[in-house]
């Protein structure tokens, strides 16, 4: 249980706002819940003065509730729980959850299938959650490695099946992101012309254009608040992948959530975790997993490639290496620039 504590604290806290620069003309509003399953934070700063903050917040609150029962691969009623045990039949779903999936897909195609949201049947046998967690059997991630292959998603419309029969979808390194993003389109209908989202280590924030954020980066393995540097952003979603996020250690050797597709086991790389930042929350998501299963040199390859998207990449010596636009389009702070555990 204290692992699983500090695992949470870890996702809540692996990039922290430490500022924003615009004006504050009434009083901030916040907000926590468990939502998502992690602890999500959702802080107005400035938002229309006619306007309930709180109950802004609570509809926000309530849009997670909403997208999870779409998108989550547990509850029976969700688009995917019934896509999974269709037996390779035909579902009908909303179109956020066929927009979601192409996106998915569009980054299992960029990555040559490392990111691919059919690995359910192999992440359903890693249980962090445990109280005492082992690692599953060699023959059991065989068997279920069998049935990882994004290419057995087939789109028809607005239908969804898997022409593997056992195949099985699972969103968690995307979804998150995508209902973000839905939040903080909320927000602005709203007329919030400043806020923080903070759904567990996705970060999304509202802020002026000319007056940018400024963002701790977590050193991983850490206590909260020891930084490796700062970045700074205006308006853009910020996502940590890491190894620190969830994992658990047997017999001296440390296993994390970030599998990867060609063995059911763990990424085995020298990297400790990849930030992302760009304005979409999803393709944050989504490619946070993505550069880290890539490692270093070929998700540096792939993130230079994209516009209006950067990566920090910390690895196991705490060295950190940046694409291109990191100190041009997003300045970059050391740490020794940075008082007091914040920007």
């Amino acid at each position: 249980m204290r692992k699983m504590l500090s695992a949470v604290i870890m996702i809540v806290c692996a990039v922290s706002l430490s500022s924003c620069l615009a004006k504050k003309p009434l009083e901030p509003v916040s907000q926590t819940a468990f939502v998502l399953d992690t602890v999500a934070t959702i802080t107005l700063y400035d938002y229309p003065e006619d306007s309930d903050p709180n109950e802004i917040i609570n509809q926000s609150f309530g849009l997670c509730s909403e997208y999870e029962k779409k998108l989550s691969r547990t509850i029976e009623t969700s688009d995917i729980y019934k896509i999974n045990t269709a037996n390779g039949q035909p579902v009908e779903v909303s179109d956020e959850t066929i927009e979601l999936i192409e996106t998915a897909i569009k980054f299992s195609e960029l990555t040559d299938g490392k990111f691919d949201i059919t690995i359910a049947p192999v992440s359903s046998l890693w249980d962090f959650k445990a109280e005492n967690p082992v690692p599953p059997s060699d023959e059991a991630i065989k068997n279920s490695l069998a049935h990882v292959g994004y290419k057995n998603i087939q789109i028809n419309g607005n239908e969804i099946s898997l022409a593997d029969p056992e195949a099985a979808l699972d969103l968690g390194g995307i979804g998150k992101g995508y209902i973000g993003d839905k939040v903080k389109e909320y927000l602005l209908n709203q007329g919030v012309t400043n806020a923080v989202i903070d759904l567990g280590g996705n970060l999304l924030v509202i802020c002026p254009e000319n007056q940018p954020e400024r963002f701790g980066i977590q050193k991983p393995f850490y206590d909260y608040g020891v930084l490796m540097g700062a970045v700074e952003s205006s308006g853009n979603s910020i996502v940590t992948s890491g190894v620190y996020e969830r994992d658990f250690e047997y017999n001296g050797k440390l296993y994390h959530h970030l599998l990867d597709t060609s063995t059911g086991y763990p990424v085995e790389n020298d990297l400790y975790s990849v930030v992302i930042i760009g304005p979409s929350s999803a393709y944050c998501d989504a490619l946070s997993t993505s550069l880290f299963c890539l490692g270093t040199e070929k998700g540096l390859e792939l993130i230079n490639s994209m516009d209006g998207y950067e990566a920090i990449f910390i690895n196991n010596k705490y060295e950190t290496i940046f694409s291109n636009g990191i100190n041009k389009t997003v300045p970059y702070l050391t740490g020794g620039q940075i008082s007091n555990g914040v920007g």
